[in-house]
């Protein structure tokens, strides 16, 4: 119990570990950038080009190993949930007020569910909802964890009624994605550990471990993503590019 007490106890000085200089160059805000080219050519692949068999066919062959272009963008893709993953860990350590941090990521879920529904199944229902419900839910565990960090008995049942939650709520990468959030939030301080665990812990498939590449080049510096526009840009551009998909699928 006094190893999760450790993880889970935010120490300001452990919150800034030594880092190699030369390769840890990209910021927040580039962070964010590759997140959402990554995210937009997994969903391309998806809308656009999953029932395509055209896009099934290899451009690039070595031996018998084939690259076609919906596996490649899909492959590409797999990169998009840990970075934003970890972008929710680093926002919820440096918001300067979580309530509206919080209150952002929820009503940008509840906005996104049309588009999502309409990109999904061209109706506004769809059984599934979309990943910011998972990002929001993860949030809140990290809420629950700071809050009552020296409480074991309520952090334990407040954890275990937000799984279940998001267990029975079918949002993208589920109960998966929320524990995924929930251990980047607790290894932040052990960078290898966390990219090794996280690796074997994946919402996705094992693609996805390439994330830790950026993840790891982070430097802890907010970037040129900044004031009111620029948060709610990036905040508004997922579901703003699933509309977008929407068009171009099915009109």
């Amino acid at each position: 119990m006094l190893i999760f007490g450790h993880l889970f106890t935010k120490d300001t000085n452990m919150d800034k570990p030594v880092r190699i200089q030369s390769f840890q160059f990209l910021d927040g805000s580039w962070l964010k950038i590759i997140a959402m080219l990554t995210m937009v050519l997994d969903h391309i692949a998806v809308h656009l080009m999953k029932n395509n068999p055209v896009y099934y066919e290899p451009f690039f062959s070595i031996g018998n190993h084939h690259l076609m272009p919906y596996y490649l963008l899909h492959n590409i893709g797999r990169l998009a949930f840990p970075i934003f993953a970890f972008l929710i860990v680093e926002g919820f350590i440096h918001t300067h007020n979580r309530v509206k941090y919080g209150r952002n990521l929820l009503l940008f879920a509840f906005i996104s569910e049309i588009p999502w529904n309409l990109v999904f199944s061209n109706t506004l229902y769809y059984h599934y909802q979309n990943v910011m419900f998972t990002l929001f839910f993860g949030f809140l565990a990290l809420c629950a964890i700071e809050h009552y960090k020296n409480d074991t008995p309520k952090l334990a049942l407040s954890l275990i009624v937000l799984f279940i939650v998001v267990y029975n709520f079918n949002a993208d990468f589920g109960y998966k994605g929320f524990g995924f959030i929930i251990l980047l939030y607790a290894l932040r301080h052990t960078k290898v550990v966390q990219a090794i665990l996280g690796c074997c812990l994946l919402p996705s498939d094992w693609l996805g471990g390439l994330a830790f590449i950026p993840i790891n080049m982070y430097n802890g510096k907010r970037g040129f993503i900044q004031g009111k526009w620029g948060k709610y840009f990036f905040y508004a551009f997922y579901p703003v590019h699933l509309f977008i998909l929407y068009l171009i699928k099915w009109c």
